[in-house]
């Protein structure tokens, strides 16, 4: 048994409270501290830590970088497992446990990859402990108008809060005759009785009349995912913005950790559920993509497909709940637009697919689409699939504020919102091999060659060639070319014991260097043109030296990070 299976806490199996989920970070860098570094970038509102694992030898040198997060919705917590499940492969990589081709194993040691397993763990340890609803963090800060608003608890003290039915003439929902405690939307041919459905909980502000309509954010405002600067906007506009961009402690802390990170390239969100990946653009359709990100993107789609048979669609033509209405302030905007990296979001579980529903034109109404039929397939699939552990049954219980009610209803924690725990292992084994092939697209810099030519008088002409022999360009992203900070590569050029013949040629200007990849059905490499590019991927800096025994060179962009080299001048 390898030292890594030995460590493993059953993320693969079952989903871990915080607790757990901590002690799995730990122990990877108690026993591994030369590649596995733990951080905490930050504390949720609650106070628990904001862990953040870095797997790469010296993490402090800048260089190209990873990132892969998961939980940032509360219930979502397949994203956990997966992130864990990526972290452990990555770290086999390391330790010479994996079975990827070896040219993959080069290009992963030499980057850095950061996991982020639990952006939530307030909110995650709400849905574990209590299976309540919660969609990031639960927590409201804003200000209190008056109005009556649910707020979720565990009225029974059974140990779980999910829902409660008021039977109600002007209900609803119905029960299914061909399933019974499974309530669906009521229609014309109903006889009832009929249903009021709500959180299990009670009303705050209770005016002992009236009860208020129910919301996803009644006492949980903050939607993470509407929280980030790129295209922020307020309440009215977006829901579950918060009250100013990065206004919440875990947003806030992701920005500050990644914006001071310019050498990430690569960036994987995790999600439930649905089995699809969601790529850029947000705001545009497909025309409006720069060419080269297009083929980078289809190169991505290629391997989601073959791995997991999740399709990837437009985040703009595909998953708008309103179409042409852009959604604002979510994280892959963020990553793709600010921070220019290759960005999507992967919607874990494929659980229309496993039930056999056709897929709509538009995926996003995969959620909406559904009439009775199709919940009742969902309630029978759970049943024999899934152990039961959606459709709960129902149980009397008198309601401080409604009086006779009763609760139970669905938990779609596992089976519906994550997969089964039996399905889990699978799950995270696709992902991981999936977000390898990723850290492997890396744009690797390398000093390719060094000559040192004599020019008489003690001068020495140090010529060194930089290539980068990695998939993807410096930039990384043509639309990333752009931004402010993504500048070219430099040379800067420090004598040991000389000098430079020219005391203001200490640096010399590469500008951004190619990659070898071409992304997927660009056209590239068709079989009536095959022609390459030019030597873009190569650069020649020139320095002259006066006297000294070495010159010490050091290659750097923001976007790729620093590489040292040393350059022996005697002998």
């Amino acid at each position: 048994m390898s030292r890594l299976t030995e460590l493993r806490r059953p993320f693969r199996e079952d989903y871990l409270d915080y607790e757990t989920l901590t002690a799995q970070l730990k122990a990877w860098a108690d026993a591994f501290g030369d590649i596995a570094h733990l951080e905490s970038i930050g504390k949720s509102g609650e106070g628990r830590e904001l862990w953040v694992l870095t797997i790469g030898f010296d993490p402090e040198r800048p260089r190209p970088a990873a990132w892969i997060d998961g939980n940032m919705h509360a219930s979502e917590l397949a994203g956990s497992s997966v992130a864990l499940a990526a972290a452990e492969a990555i770290l086999a990589v390391h330790l010479g446990e994996s079975d990827l081709p070896e040219p993959m194993r080069r290009v992963i040691t030499e980057t850095l990859v950061h996991v982020m397993p639990r952006m939530s763990p307030d909110g995650a340890e709400a849905v574990l402990k209590t299976r309540r609803y919660v969609r990031s963090v639960p927590r409201d800060d804003r200000p209190k108008t008056g109005a009556p608003r649910w707020e979720a608890s565990d009225v029974d003290g059974d140990g779980v809060a999910l829902l409660m039915r008021v039977e109600d003439s002007g209900g609803e929902f119905v029960e299914a005759p061909e399933f019974p405690g499974l309530l669906v939307p009521r229609e014309l041919h109903d006889e009832g009785p009929f249903y009021k459905l709500y959180p299990e909980g009670t009303i705050d502000g209770w005016d002992g009349v009236t009860v208020p309509d129910p919301s996803f954010l009644s006492d949980n405002d903050p939607d993470l995912n509407r929280n980030f600067p790129a295209t922020w906007e307020p309440d009215h506009i977006q829901m579950g913005a918060g009250r100013y961009p990065m206004s919440e402690p875990e947003s806030r802390a992701v920005v500050e950790y990644t914006a001071a990170r310019p050498h990430l390239f690569a960036w994987t969100n995790l999600h439930t559920f649905g089995g699809v990946f969601i790529r850029p653009l947000g705001d545009a359709p497909d025309a409006k993509m720069n060419p080269f990100d297009r083929g980078v993107y289809k190169l991505l789609e290629g391997w989601a497909d073959e791995l997991t048979g999740y399709p990837t669609v437009s985040g703009f033509e595909e998953f708008t709940y309103e179409p042409g209405k852009r959604l604002h302030g979510d994280m892959i905007d963020y990553a793709f637009v600010n921070r220019g990296c290759i960005a999507w979001v992967c919607e874990l579980w494929d659980i229309f697919e496993q039930v056999g529903f056709e897929r709509p034109k538009r995926f996003v109404e995969r959620y909406s689409r559904l009439d009775r039929a199709d919940l009742i397939a969902l309630a029978e699939w759970d049943r024999d699939h899934n152990q039961g552990r959606v459709v709960r049954p129902w149980r009397a219980f008198d309601h401080p504020q409604l009086g006779p009610v009763e609760l139970g209803g669905l938990d779609p924690t596992v089976g519906f919102s994550n997969p089964p725990n039996e399905k889990l292992p699978e799950v995270c084994d696709q992902q991981a091999e999936l977000f390898s092939r990723m850290v492997a697209l890396a744009p690797r810099i390398v000093v390719a060659d060094v000559q040192v030519k004599p020019l008489g008088d003690g001068i020495r002409r140090v010529s060194v060639t930089v290539e980068n022999q990695g998939y993807l360009p410096s930039q990384v992203l043509e639309s990333a070319r752009g931004l402010t900070w993504n500048q070219g590569l430099v040379v800067d050029a420090e004598p040991v014991g000389g000098e430079l013949v020219d005391p203001n040629g200490s640096r010399e200007q590469l500008g951004h260097l190619d990659g070898w990849g071409r992304g997927r059905h660009s056209g590239f490499g068709a079989i009536y043109f095959q022609r390459s590019k030019g030597t873009g991927h190569r650069a020649v800096a020139h320095f002259d030296v006066r006297g000294g025994q070495a010159l010490k060179l050091q290659v750097w962009s923001p976007r790729t990070g620093r590489l040292d080299h040393f350059v022996e001048l005697e002998g």
